[in-house]
């Protein structure tokens, strides 16, 4: 005779022991990845423009398209719909892109910015989730309009000396660095991360004023084109700060630990899953199920910014029944503006951390 056989109580406490385990897998694959649920977005949400959590983990609202080309601009990997953003940063992307022109770069050449809605992405990085991250890559802009497939499959060039640390000077050039001292002049800009190599050639060459220094930051990866960010919006109540940066220019010994082996040394745990990958929607502020459920703009084109700088007032797209998507009652409200113009105002795939 079994246990089971044995003591019958003891055999209703182990059926229902069974049916608890059984019902665990159910229950917590009911909270889906935060990356597939923001990542299937293919409209942002149609309500005014606001950031919530922090750059790594949290959403936006009310974002705006770049246009895929402009006068001094060209966005690249179409598919991947990453050209939307919070509108500051949008428009700060077209002023660099006027202003960089005018100090005698070809343009700009658009990588990532963020999702529709933000949130954790598919695939790269970690960051861009809130809409106030821009990569542009420091290959200049070609004198032609560059066919879809090329913005597909088109390299961006490394700045860094294969198998070294340092700038190959065969490629950097001055117009480099007074690309990246346009884009650290604006007070919205907090942060432009590049390859240590990077910061140190400017660390050796820059004359004359050199606080613009302190807002670029060494960071792996960002050999092939720089990271802009800037900080929180007026009206994002729920956007975390990211801490300042140090004082001084960054030419010191912070910047010399990048040229040691630590930095550089492989990952103890390389297999350990990246935080998108376990992320779902309870990891992530409250505001998000909003930001996600929020109704859409009746197209596109409605909300993309072009080379006039101005955005089309957009309303929610309709349903079947006419009336526009509802959203879940138990999340907290969003107050809609419609996309009301946006003022004229003037941060990548990036790498994974190096294995030697």
């Amino acid at each position: 005779m079994t246990m089971l056989q044995k003591f019958p109580r003891f055999r209703t406490a182990a059926f229902a022991a069974l049916a608890a385990a059984t019902l665990v897998p159910a229950e917590s694959s009911a909270e889906q990845l935060a990356k597939n649920l923001f990542g299937s977005q293919t409209l942002p949400a149609a309500t005014a423009a606001r950031s919530y959590g922090f750059y790594s983990k949290g959403c936006f609202s009310g974002g705006v398209a770049i246009a895929t080309d402009g006068p001094t601009w060209q966005a690249m990997r179409l598919s991947r719909n990453r050209r939307w953003g919070h509108p500051a940063m949008i428009h700060l992307i077209e002023k660099l892109s006027r202003d960089a022109t005018a100090d005698g770069w070809p343009g700009l050449l658009l990588g990532d910015i963020s999702q529709p809605r933000g949130g954790p992405m598919l695939t790269g990085h970690a960051s861009h989730q809130i809409g106030l991250d821009a990569d542009i890559w420091l290959t200049p802009m070609p004198s032609r309009r560059l066919s879809v497939s090329e913005r597909e499959n088109m390299s961006a060039i490394s700045m860094i000396r294969k198998g070294g640390l340092t700038v190959d000077d065969r490629l950097w050039t001055p117009a480099h660095a007074r690309l990246l001292k346009r884009a650290a002049s604006y007070p919205e800009v907090e942060r432009i991360l590049v390859h240590p190599g990077i910061k140190k050639k400017l660390c050796d060459t820059v004359q004359g004023d050199r606080s613009w220094l302190r807002k670029v930051r060494p960071f792996w990866g960002h050999d092939y084109h720089f990271h802009v960010r800037i900080g929180c919006q007026k009206g994002s109540t729920g956007c975390k700060e990211q801490a300042a940066v140090p004082p001084g220019d960054g030419c010191d010994k912070s910047l010399a630990w990048w040229f040691t082996e630590e930095p550089w040394r492989p990952n103890k745990n390389p297999d350990a899953p990246k935080a998108r990958d376990l992320m779902t929607m309870a990891s992530l502020p409250k505001e998000c199920r909003a930001v996600l459920a929020a109704p859409e703009p009746v197209s596109e084109a409605a909300v993309t910014v072009g080379g006039s700088g101005t955005t089309i007032a957009a309303a929610p797209a309709p349903t079947a029944d006419g009336a526009a998507r509802g959203i879940d009652p138990s999340a907290p409200a969003i107050s809609a503006n419609a996309y009301a113009a946006t003022p004229d105002i003037g941060t990548p795939l990036p790498r994974p951390r190096p294995s030697n």
